[in-house]
């Protein structure tokens, strides 16, 4: 029940980081930048220059908003074509990470046995690490963009000093939940990565098998003397039991034999 209860929980943690990202990528103002509303004139001459992943806008005080939206992808600015490529990448891989989360799940009732559900659901929070650190890279990416120009020294001219929007923000609170449900995920199957190692005791002293996939000392390579009897049990052997059998038996000699 608390394996189930865990791998819910991790479910909808990725589930809704994954969403976030996704929202992100949709969202307006990633960077934004004020101009204008000093000296009394808030209203009158304030503007805002902002601009996401598919274009630039201007919006004045009046709520006039005037877009231009970016070409054809291969005349998009490089920073931009790379960060569009990171996320649809962690979309991507957090799309599969998903289905096969779901298939193994304890709760489902498809994706066959139990260790071959253990099995795809680590591969699938092996997706959700891999998804999420492609889109954590693609925001750091235009964060690095953004920061540069804001913290240079000098800048040219018509060039605006942005800052950071929401969208960011947002898709790094869901990578972070992303990584959250995939340790959740983790946790529940860590026997597949670390078994358990079996304690086996004889004569007097224990022994630790090695971590191997179904060989152990005693059913790969080692095999005791007959005369010590079988090592799952103390039951003499069938040979023994013939040999006490002969001893206590009366031999009963033939009529011939007892002539001569």
């Amino acid at each position: 029940m608390k394996k189930r209860l865990i791998q819910v929980l991790g479910f909808l943690m990725s589930s809704l980081g994954w969403l976030f990202v996704l929202c992100s990528m949709a969202m307006d103002y990633w960077r934004i930048v004020q101009l204008g509303g000093q000296g009394g004139s808030f209203i009158i001459k304030v503007a805002w220059y902002w601009s996401n992943l598919w274009k630039d806008c201007f919006t004045d005080s009046t709520a006039v908003t005037n877009c231009r939206d970016f070409p054809v992808l291969w005349s998009v600015t490089p920073y931009v074509q790379g960060v569009r490529g990171l996320l649809m990448c962690g979309l991507t891989l957090g799309f599969f990470a998903i289905v096969l989360c779901f298939l193994g799940m304890e709760c489902t009732f498809i994706g066959g046995a139990e260790k071959t559900k253990d099995k795809l659901l680590l591969a699938g929070a092996v997706f959700h690490i891999a998804g999420s650190v492609s889109d954590v890279s693609g925001y750091c990416l235009y964060i690095n963009r953004v920061a540069r120009t804001t913290f240079a020294a000098t800048v040219g001219p018509g060039v605006l000093r942005y800052d950071l929007g929401p969208p960011i923000f947002l898709g790094l609170v869901g990578c972070f939940l992303i990584l959250l449900g995939a340790l959740f995920y983790a946790v529940t199957v860590y026997r597949v990565i670390f078994p358990e190692r079996q304690v086996y005791a004889y004569g007097g002293g224990t022994y630790m098998a090695p971590r191997s996939r179904g060989r152990t000392l005693y059913t790969g390579y080692y095999k005791p003397p007959m005369q010590y009897g079988s090592y799952m049990g103390s039951r003499p052997s069938n040979s023994s039991r013939i040999s006490k059998l002969s001893q206590t038996t009366p031999t009963k000699l033939s009529e011939r034999d007892a002539f001569v």
